[in-house]
């Protein structure tokens, strides 16, 4: 049989087709076709919008953490730190030249400055001048010098002298009056002192009037008047000894405080120091008390004991092994004041101050 027939008629036909097409022939349908209306276009249904709106608020939560991380950000590192101290400002006079604060000069016809809570008083080589705090005291600039005003609070005076010279002379209380240095403390304990720091750090303080603690991380000397005390960056303040003690005795002191020698070297050069000490000396020797090693401690007490005989309430074994009752109980009977001054304004002082050295 050909495939024709199956589709357009053609062609011989199957028997089996003829006899199918006879059966159903009498079902065949003779009427027109009908006639359907158009049919309407039903718009494309959507997906709900809720992948949206979702993805919307994960953008905006996002948007909103960033700019919290950003708020906070700003608040704690880069918005403008308010002064810890604003304080009263010192008052700044021209000696000499035209000194600086911040950046305006104080010329012959500019009058008195002001020195207020974090500013810098710079002064250049021709230039020379004077803060003053009726209050607490007046400090002398000397050229080529940096000074800045750290805090000014009641009670809590502080400088920081970054380079250069400067001549204190206050009347506040014991203890208000400090100034920072880049290898020391200084503490006023009622004085009048010159601080000298140089380029690299390294200071010298003498004492004219009154007594002077010097401190860093611990390490502490006392200067009264008439002593001197050099200090070194990450060594501290050295062993203060009186300014006219021999040039071999100061000679000495300087290598044991700030070289770097041997054990045996060390006790070569306190042996000579116990050899040149005088009565006047007495001070650098209390102060070597707790800067020898143990074994030369014994001859330092001796030399001590001679030229400023121990009070009644010390002992010797109370200070070979550094008590401090007994050790302050001795400086105090030298004469240059009472210690306990120093351990309560200092022990203030590093209560307020944490992160001062």
């Amino acid at each position: 049989m050909k495939d024709d027939y199956l589709w357009d008629g053609e062609g011989e036909p199957d028997p089996e087709v003829q006899k199918l097409e006879s059966a159903l022939g009498r079902y065949r349908h003779n009427q027109p076709a009908p006639a359907f209306d158009q049919i309407a276009v039903v718009p494309e249904a959507r997906p709900p919008k809720r992948y949206f709106f979702l993805r919307f608020s994960f953008q905006l939560a996002a948007i909103a953490a960033t700019l919290l991380v950003a708020a906070t950000l700003y608040y704690f590192l880069l918005r403008p730190k308010p002064l810890v101290d604003s304080g009263p400002g010192w008052d700044v006079a021209r000696l000499e030249g035209a000194p600086k604060v911040g950046s305006k000069a104080i010329g012959a016809n500019s009058g008195v400055g002001k020195l207020s809570v974090g500013q810098t008083l710079v002064t250049d080589g021709s230039s020379r001048a004077s803060i003053t705090l009726d209050e607490t005291g007046q400090v002398e600039v000397d050229s080529n010098s940096r000074l800045r005003l750290v805090t000014s609070g009641p009670g809590h005076k502080r400088l920081s002298l970054e380079r250069g010279t400067i001549h204190a002379f206050i009347w506040a209380p014991p203890g208000e009056f400090v100034v920072d240095t880049p290898s020391a403390v200084a503490v006023d304990l009622g004085c009048k002192y010159t601080l000298h720091v140089d380029d690299s750090g390294a200071g010298l303080l003498r004492t004219t009037m009154g007594w002077v603690g010097f401190k860093l991380n611990g390490h502490e000397s006392f200067i009264p008047a008439g002593a001197v005390c050099k200090t070194r960056p990450k060594i501290g303040p050295g062993t203060p000894y009186m300014e006219d003690a021999s040039a071999t005795f100061q000679d000495a002191l300087s290598r044991f405080d700030f070289e770097t020698i041997t054990p045996e070297e060390r006790s070569a050069l306190v042996s000579l120091l116990m050899k040149y000490a005088r009565k006047e000396d007495a001070l650098t020797l209390w102060h070597l008390l707790s800067r020898v090693s143990e074994a030369d401690r014994a001859a330092v007490y001796h030399r001590l004991n001679v030229l400023a005989p121990r009070p009644a309430d010390v002992t010797r074994d109370g200070i070979l092994r550094l008590d401090r009752t007994m050790l302050d109980s001795w400086w105090s009977s030298f004469g240059f004041g009472d210690i306990s001054l120093w351990r309560t304004y200092e022990r203030e002082w590093s209560h307020r101050q944490p992160n001062s050295r």
